[in-house]
């Protein structure tokens, strides 16, 4: 008798699960801030083909978040399903709810690498060379919830200039996401912004990949207006993540369809992920250990 009850249960949460899966008529993705809403929309539109096709959905939906924390809450309040997010994003999900997205995927960068740089970068007119020049001067961040652009120069510039971040620097400040911090170093606002890149290829590109290379691609950015001042030591690439309640069916197909994607859409992979990637990988929590660890000592969650 109880086995029949057993096999009655598993059988109606495999019902359950299908009807989860076909009643999805709306797929909807998050994009962080970073660059103007009209490119980020732009870049992913090409996703909603694919979406369409990969999971069956009626509609994809494209939130283009102001900033960093409007696509880290909408995953937390489970109103996005997928999102690409950089490591200490992920963190503060993580810290705050554990269970609401799952890491499953990031990019392989040209040289086969799995991680990029911080990179902070002056006005090449501004007699700034060095790190060392920065001291008393001001330093911007591109926004509080990045990897890249605030947690990493956090933790490891103290061991770079040997003192605290507000010791050595005259004042620090945000610039509202990467690509506007870089016009803001442009302008004169800071002396010198961290942003980032692949630190892969030439300079003169921007690198590979990263905020930099979007810039001169997009014809806003002349390399030779910049001096790299620092690089930090390599962070892990930035997470895809879905949200976790999403139907496991559903999870798989837009895995495989991610995957797949730099093979059967290579301009598509490279517009979403905004430079010469080689590929995905599949990736854990694991992986991000660290920068969760680093987020959660520096500036908690």
């Amino acid at each position: 008798m109880m086995k029949k009850i057993l096999l009655g249960a598993v059988a109606l949460l495999a019902t359950v699960s299908h009807v989860q899966a076909a009643d999805l008529k709306e797929f909807r993705v998050g994009i962080i801030g970073g660059e103007n809403e009209a490119d980020r929309l732009r870049n992913y539109a090409c996703m909603e083909g694919h979406l369409k096709d990969a999971l069956g959905v009626e509609k994809v939906s494209f939130f283009p978040a102001a900033d960093y924390d409007g696509v880290i809450q909408g995953l937390l309040g489970g109103t996005l399903d997928y999102a690409e997010l950089g490591a200490s994003g992920f963190a503060k999900i993580y810290l705050a709810k554990a269970d609401a997205v799952e890491p499953i995927m990031t990019t392989v960068q040209a040289d086969g690498s799995t991680g990029y740089y911080s990179i902070m970068v002056a006005r090449k007119d501004s007699g700034i060379t060095k790190l060392e020049d920065m001291k008393g001067k001001k330093l911007g961040f591109a926004d509080a919830d990045s990897t890249s652009g605030y947690l990493v120069p956090l933790v490891t510039l103290p061991e770079a200039v040997g003192a605290p971040v507000k010791e050595f620097f005259g004042s620090t400040g945000f610039g509202g996401g990467h690509e506007n911090l870089v016009l803001e170093v442009l302008k004169g606002t800071f002396d010198a912004g961290t942003t980032f890149g692949s630190g892969v290829g030439e300079w003169k590109d921007g690198y590979t990949s990263g905020n930099l290379h979007k810039m001169v691609q997009k014809g806003i950015l002349d390399m030779n207006d910049l001096v790299e001042l620092w690089k930090s030591p390599l962070i892990p690439n930035g997470p895809i993540v879905v949200r976790n309640e999403l139907p496991a069916d559903t999870k798989a197909k837009f895995k495989q369809m991610m995957m797949d994607l730099p093979k059967t859409d290579e301009a598509c992979f490279k517009a979403v992920m905004g430079g010469d990637y080689k590929a995905f990988t599949e990736v854990n929590v694991d992986f991000y250990k660290p920068i969760i660890e680093a987020r959660k000592a520096t500036i908690g969650g």
